[in-house]
């Protein structure tokens, strides 16, 4: 039987699956490619070729059901994030580390370019479309005469900041290794995003992703790239505060746990000590009272933990 090959200690933040399976880093840059390259295939491509009469999928619910099914394809493998900011806020929580941090970005932004390259030569293929960088521009985020409703600069700065919290709340809240209810996760990421992006497609086209918003403005025109800096720093914001009110509620639960058994533990030593003096007997289980008491308490199992620190498909695993 063969040993499953560790992986550097930067990125061995998640541990194998029940078979061993322990994905190196390569793996998980090209599961974080291919995942962010589907997201804007569908994210960017339902609503570009969207005909009305025809009552077609809403943008928002596609790009949700691409996050669902992306999730559920790859997560195993990199922990599905296909989004700057879910990565960010995964790093600030203490999951991965950062130079994993920084690859995986890289990977997305390769990812998210390859697919919006291809939906713009799509795009030149089509006879009724005599210009594939304005057909862009409907599906690239943008704010002010570039909003569909006009919203200012500080309208959009504050939804996008608000979203991209509230999408890397939800990833972590329910990638969490206490959440019994993790297994749900790429539908409620995949929800959450749905409902996020049908809120910000008025305001700006919101993507709440700096990949998609820098490969939807590498093809639009030259406005878009002008106002790129906003959905990065505002989704990096967003995704800053989420991940520290995680990584704080984490560690102060670890911390009452591990209070709360210390105290357990006590008690029944004390328990055991006033037994012993009482019965001079073995107890039930054959240890005598004083062994009981003399035992070294257990270790808490919540001791020295961070729930922040565990990826998608469990805790990390042990350095061999």
């Amino acid at each position: 039987m063969s040993t499953p090959v560790s992986v550097p200690p930067t990125d061995d933040r998640h541990s194998a699956g029940s078979n061993g399976f322990k994905p190196g880093l390569l793996s998980r840059l090209g599961a974080e490619a291919f995942g962010t390259l589907f997201l804007v295939v569908a994210g960017l491509g339902v609503p570009l070729f969207t005909l009305p009469q025809s009552n077609p999928l809403p943008g928002a619910l596609a790009g949700g059901l691409a996050v669902t099914a992306a999730m559920l394809a790859f997560a195993y493998i990199s922990g599905g994030h296909f989004n700057p900011a879910i990565t960010l806020g995964n790093l600030v929580a203490g999951r991965i580390g950062i130079a994993a941090a920084a690859a995986y970005v890289g990977a997305q932004l390769v990812g998210a370019a390859a697919g919006a390259l291809a939906l713009f030569g799509i795009l030149r293929t089509v006879p009724n479309i005599q210009d594939a960088r304005t057909a862009f521009d409907t599906v690239t985020a943008g704010f002010g005469e570039h909003s569909v409703i006009q919203t200012s600069m500080a309208g959009v700065l504050l939804v996008e900041v608000l979203g991209a919290a509230l999408l890397v709340a939800v990833f972590l809240g329910m990638t969490a290794r206490r959440n019994n209810h993790a297994a749900a996760a790429p539908f409620a990421v995949g929800l959450a995003f749905a409902v996020l992006l049908q809120l910000g497609q008025a305001l700006g086209n919101a993507p709440f992703n700096p990949a998609r918003a820098t490969a939807s403005a590498l093809f639009s025109s030259s406005w878009a790239l002008e106002q790129l800096w906003l959905f990065w720093v505002a989704p990096i914001v967003g995704a800053g505060i989420a991940g520290l009110v995680f990584r704080g509620f984490a560690d102060a639960q670890g911390r009452g746990a591990a209070v709360a058994d210390h105290a357990d533990d006590a008690a029944g030593h004390a328990d055991d000590a006033a037994d012993s003096a009482s019965d001079p007997e073995d107890d039930f289980d054959g240890t005598s009272g004083r062994e009981a008491a003399e035992k070294p308490a257990a270790a808490a199992p919540g001791a020295g933990g961070d729930d922040a620190r565990d990826f998608f498909d469990g805790p990390r695993s042990k350095e061999s």
